[in-house]
């Protein structure tokens, strides 16, 4: 009997155990249903991208529990890989666990850089040369000694893959064409002056194509070394691809033999003053012309009379300033610019004949940049300009305070075995008071007297 009972008894026990046990695990059940993730159980972040979870939802019954739930993370943003976000609810026998899958990973392609143009003309006859590139990826870095060139006629491919296999591509168009002309560059002077009688020697030229290298170059000319005049050489090119160029040199043929000329030039003008206006009355009633290196200073009325009766209207200074003038080549430029631009303003006419402040080899510009007259006599020739110096100074800009001492000095160097360029400056009163008298000497002793141009023999210091 008692055998009966404590088997009925444990029957019990058992009955009861598994009671508790099927509420426990049903009770599980319901608290792990509960505890619901926000959002994919996995997800993706780029490289170096902040995660921002989204968290759980954990309601059982009516009860929120979302703040009785630890999280547990140890994501890496900076390093590719799979991490664990871990939620952790442990007011219960059986902890309930809910684990999100975080995969960080590297989803942007590199990036290529072209220097130079996308687009390059290249000869037709030529291999690429290669201007460079770079390639660069947010994980890993540079990536430049990767990169795979594939070379085409029309394109250069390059392309490069990171260590996630993303790939990028880029192109260099290829235009093969040559459509630039060849360039010449003169050997020499592009004026030359020879006596007429005597045989012309060309000064040659040099001749650079970007794409052929036996460019042929035909040369022409109408020089009569028998005739006195100006005449042209035209040196002619044409590349393989039908480009042309031409460049002209100037030859002027002269007459050494006929000397006594005398060109009047009067520089730093015009003046207010009455002095100018004084000069060109007695050129114009001697009937003689004369050459004038004008400023940017004065009336514009007055330069408009020198151009309007017939004397050459040149180029000086506009400043006159030798720290800024001789301080750069720009300098200079932009000046002498300044001074041409009032005179074309004034005449219709870009004149082209100049004189420097002080002549072509006064020392003074090396106060403000050493040697830079070496650069300017050849620039302003390459520029188009035909510089005067003079061999007659009537030192009024010096030693002479009065007309007789100009007088004086202008017909003491006179010669009829040369061409007599005059230095006179027409804001000086004395000046214009001896202007008369050297006009009535000249003619007198037989001198012609002519403005400068571009064919008239220059006098350069040395």
């Amino acid at each position: 009997m008692k055998k009966i009972f404590l088997n009925k008894l444990a029957r019990v026990f058992i009955y009861v155990l598994l009671i508790i046990f099927t509420i426990l695990i049903t009770g599980y059940q319901i608290c792990e249903s509960s505890l619901k993730l926000i959002g994919k159980q996995q997800v993706e972040i780029n490289y170096n991208q902040e995660y921002i979870d989204e968290g759980v939802n954990f309601k059982l019954f009516s009860f929120n529990l979302n703040d009785q739930v630890e999280v547990k993370e140890n994501i890496n943003e900076k390093q590719l890989g799979d991490y664990k976000v871990v939620y952790l609810f442990k007011d219960i026998p059986l902890p309930i666990k809910k684990v999100r899958v975080v995969k960080v990973v590297d989803r942007i392609p590199p990036s290529i850089t072209l220097k130079g143009d996308t687009e390059f003309k290249i000869c037709p006859n030529r291999d690429y040369q290669e201007n460079g590139y770079q390639a660069l990826d947010e994980y890993d870095g540079d990536l430049t000694n990767q990169v795979e060139k594939i070379v085409k006629e029309d394109k250069i491919i390059y392309k490069v893959k990171d260590s996630s296999n993303n790939q990028a591509v880029v192109e260099r168009k290829l235009i093969r064409i040559d459509d630039e002309a060849p360039k010449i560059t003169l050997k020499g002077s592009k004026t030359v002056y020879i006596n007429v009688g005597s045989s012309y020697s060309d000064l040659g030229y040099e001749i650079v194509d970007n794409c052929d290298n036996d460019i042929k170059v035909e040369i022409e000319n109408n020089i009569n070394t028998n005739q006195v005049g100006k005449y042209i050489v035209t040196y002619k090119a044409i590349d393989k691809a039908g480009n042309g160029t031409s460049i002209s040199r100037n030859v002027v043929v002269y007459d050494g033999s006929k000397g006594g000329i005398i060109y009047l030039t009067f520089d730093d003008g015009p003046s207010n003053t009455g002095s100018t206006a004084k000069i060109l009355d007695v050129l114009k009633k001697e009937g003689v012309k004369a050459t004038f290196f004008v400023t940017t200073k004065g009336s514009d009325d007055l330069i408009r009379r020198e151009h309007n009766e017939g004397h050459k209207v040149a180029l000086h200074t506009s400043s006159h300033d030798y720290g800024y003038v001789y301080q750069s080549v720009d300098n200079y430029f932009n000046d002498l610019y300044a001074v041409r631009d009032r005179v074309y303003r004034l005449t219709g006419e870009y004149a082209n004949i100049i004189r420097f402040p002080g002549g072509s080899n006064n020392t003074v510009s090396n106060r403000y940049n050493y040697g830079i007259m070496d650069v300017l006599v050849k620039e302003v020739v390459n520029r188009g300009f035909y510089y005067f110096d003079w061999n007659v100074s009537s030192g009024d800009a010096g030693s002479c305070y009065d007309s007789n001492c100009v007088y004086q000095n202008v017909i003491n160097q006179l010669s009829k075995s040369k061409n007599n360029i005059v230095l006179m400056h027409d804001i000086k009163m004395f000046t214009a008071d001896a202007i008369e008298r050297i006009i009535q000497f000249g003619k007198m002793q037989g001198y012609s007297f002519q403005v400068i141009d571009e064919s008239t023999r220059p006098v350069h210091f040395k």
